[in-house]
């Protein structure tokens, strides 16, 4: 009779013992994987954090540069420029009170001619906008003076 109490006695601890060994088994798996889905949830927000910080530094960067004086106390200023193809372009310049024809390819920066009147361009406070860009503007209710 002390035998079989004995045997009863020790039979649940013994069970007991086993049983945290397999309840952390069994709730070390969803760990694991919830540990995965976590660590990937964590890598695509900080992700999409620095993507998000890039574009805001770069639209903070357009904003300044847009801010900044147009042309005021400027001595060197870009009256218009043409594309003569994917690298190479003219540029006409104006310097004090003379007006210089750029040529500019990847290499290189030369002086075609210093025009001996300069070139009146009309100027206009309003900034030209493609024909595509007003419509979607027109479209979507937008008024010009939204825009800037």
């Amino acid at each position: 009779m002390k035998r079989l109490l004995g045997v009863l006695l020790a039979l649940p601890l013994s069970v007991l013992a086993a049983e945290p060994v397999a309840t952390a088994t069994a709730a070390a798996a969803p760990v694991a994987s919830s540990g995965v889905a976590g660590q990937l949830t964590q890598l695509v927000f900080g992700l999409l954090l620095v993507l998000g910080l890039i574009f805001f530094l770069a639209w903070l960067l357009r904003r300044v540069q847009q801010a900044g004086p147009a042309g005021k106390g400027q001595v060197i200023e870009l009256i218009g420029s043409r594309a003569l193809g994917p690298r190479d372009r003219l540029m006409l310049v104006q310097v004090g009170n003379e007006q210089i024809l750029l040529g500019l390819s990847p290499g290189s920066i030369t002086a075609l001619h210093v025009l001996k009147e300069p070139v009146q361009v009309p100027s206009t406070t309003e900034k030209t906008t493609p024909e595509f860009a007003q419509r979607l503007l027109d479209i979507l209710g937008k008024d010009q003076k939204d825009k800037k």
